[in-house]
């Protein structure tokens, strides 16, 4: 598939977006540009349901900006959607029709049904979560699915979102404590109505802005050390908390926290009480941020149509790594011959006991092995520096944000000192086990990473036995050796600080 660059002008309940996307099957999806006007939609229906001249006037007007932007970007095609504000109004016909007249925009008014299936399909494509229950809370309407292994079991929309439960419920700046408890309890009313929400105790996985702004504060609170808000997580009482310390400022006093968008604060705390309604319902542990959501999810039901084989949603991060290899210009041949080495010299550790055996660390080496040093491609003088960098604080599809720093400590693997530099904030994180076998599969892939120093892939098999004084390495080879001999002398270093002895090396050509 042809790289291929698509708008997609999102019209919600609260906000505005108009968002520029491209996607090509070896990149994958990638965001270019993201431009939002807060609109509040929303608060234009009338009591009579529909959408004041007012409101229409200011759709009007957003679009026209919109179209005129969209002039200076080369795009293949625009899609326009539409969700809650404009479903839920009686005149949407008139709407539609004024909007496709008056500026050109093609509105697809979304379905219930669509918009829950579009948050769900950017969910699975996006996240390692096997089984979740996901919630998209808009402003005026609130999509829930629940699927187990990544198949939809079931999906509903309710009609509230942010904006409307603030109209409804919030009468003054702050929310008081009667008004707060009022939410909750109609939050968790409606939640119950679902039979098949009750007691599932999946992972509750929030989408847009609301849920974002919740997890950006929290990063805040605990000032925590990696970057990137997709796929981070909370607990039950992190949720609390968050409620309970937000509830006692006013707006001007929420505008300031860090982390919270100045257009959400007054809508902040009704979202973080249907969060809370939600998890008690579900008996839910947990929840995670994911960023990808609804435009995402449209985007991806575009490839999908035309590709079904383009995406696997049961190997996300394996596609996020493919892309992160074509970005940063990692050779494939390369990155499996590192893998092939690696994993012979891991097990040749193993059977002899230099260290243990255990699953995760495999599973690591071989994604760290695919990644060594991507940072090269920046600079290869500190290519240990910009590697843990990239790999810690962007945002990686597909993996967990512990696992994610696993990967970066062992794919930047250098030496010892600079392992316990890059280690140093997160050693609450991580126990002095988890600490050595990650130390240990970075020395095995650093002298693996050696033994290709001409990338030529001379080196076939590695085999190790123990001697009297130590371990020898035998590495039978196909071709001139002469770059490999020189960096195995170089870099056995880190296998013997492993084993603690000596380790002596032998070259065998072909046939030997």
């Amino acid at each position: 598939m042809k790289s291929t660059k698509t708008a997609i002008l999102d019209i919600g309940s609260n906000t505005i977006r108009l968002v520029i996307y491209s996607f090509d099957e070896r990149r994958g999806l990638r965001e270019f540009e993201n431009i939002k006007t807060v609109a509040r939609l929303r608060t234009y229906l009338s009591n009579d349901g529909s959408m004041s001249k007012e409101g229409i006037q200011l759709l009007e007007d957003v679009l026209t900006s919109f179209q005129l932007m969209l002039e200076d970007y080369q795009v293949d095609e625009v899609l326009a959607t539409a969700t809650a504000a404009i479903r839920q109004a009686t005149n949407s016909d008139e709407i539609l029709k004024r909007m496709k007249k008056n500026t050109g925009f093609d509105i697809d008014l979304l379905s219930e049904e669509e918009e829950a299936y579009f948050g769900f399909l950017a969910v699975v494509h996006s996240v390692p979560t096997e089984s979740a229950v996901t919630i998209d809370i808009g402003g005026g309407s609130t999509e829930v699915t629940y699927y187990i292994n990544k198949q939809l079991q079931k999906t509903h929309s309710f009609p509230f979102g942010v904006v409307s439960l603030k109209q409804q419920f919030m009468k003054e700046d702050r929310m008081t404590n009667v008004e707060k408890e009022q939410l909750a309890l109609f939050a968790e009313a409606q939640f119950r109505s679902l039979s098949w929400l009750h007691g599932v105790q999946e992972t509750v996985i929030g989408i847009g802005g609301s849920a974002r702004n919740i997890a950006q504060i929290d990063q805040q609170r605990k000032q925590y050390p990696l970057s990137s808000v997709h796929q981070y997580t909370m607990k039950v009482n992190d949720i609390d908390s968050l409620s309970d310390t937000l509830s006692d400022l006013s707006i001007d006093e929420l505008k300031k926290i860090d982390g919270l968008s100045s257009d959400r604060s007054d809508i902040i705390i009704p979202a973080l009480e249907v969060f809370k309604a939600l998890m008690k319902v579900a008996q839910s542990k947990e929840f995670m941020f994911s960023r990808k959501g609804l435009r995402e999810g449209i985007m991806l039901n575009r490839v999908l149509q035309s590709n079904p084989n383009s995406l696997n949603k049961h190997e996300v991060f394996e596609q996020s790594k493919l892309a992160l290899s074509e970005e940063y210009e990692i050779d494939q041949n390369n990155a499996h011959h590192l893998e092939f080495l690696a994993v012979q010299l891991y097990e040749e550790c193993i059977e002899h006991e230099i260290v243990d055996f255990h699953a995760e660390d495999l599973y690591i080496l071989k994604r760290a092995s695919a990644l060594f040093y991507l940072g090269e491609y920046i600079d290869a003088d500190s290519v240990s520096q910009h590697t843990f960098y990239i790999l810690a604080n962007r945002s990686i599809d597909g993996i967990a944000h512990l696992d994610r720093l696993k990967l970066a400590l062992v794919a930047s693997y250098k030496n010892k000192d600079t392992f316990k530099h890059f280690a140093e904030p997160f050693e609450s994180w991580l126990s002095k086990d988890e600490l050595k076998r990650l130390r240990n599969l970075g020395a095995i892939l650093k002298f693996s990473y050696g033994l290709n120093g001409s990338k030529r892939h001379v080196v076939e098999k590695v085999d190790m036995s123990k001697k009297t004084n130590g371990y020898h390495i035998d590495l039978y080879v196909n071709g001139n050796a002469m770059a490999e001999k020189y960096q195995a002398e170089k870099q056995k270093k880190h296998i013997e600080r492993l084993c603690k002895c000596d380790v002596t090396l032998s070259f065998h050509s072909k046939g030997e």
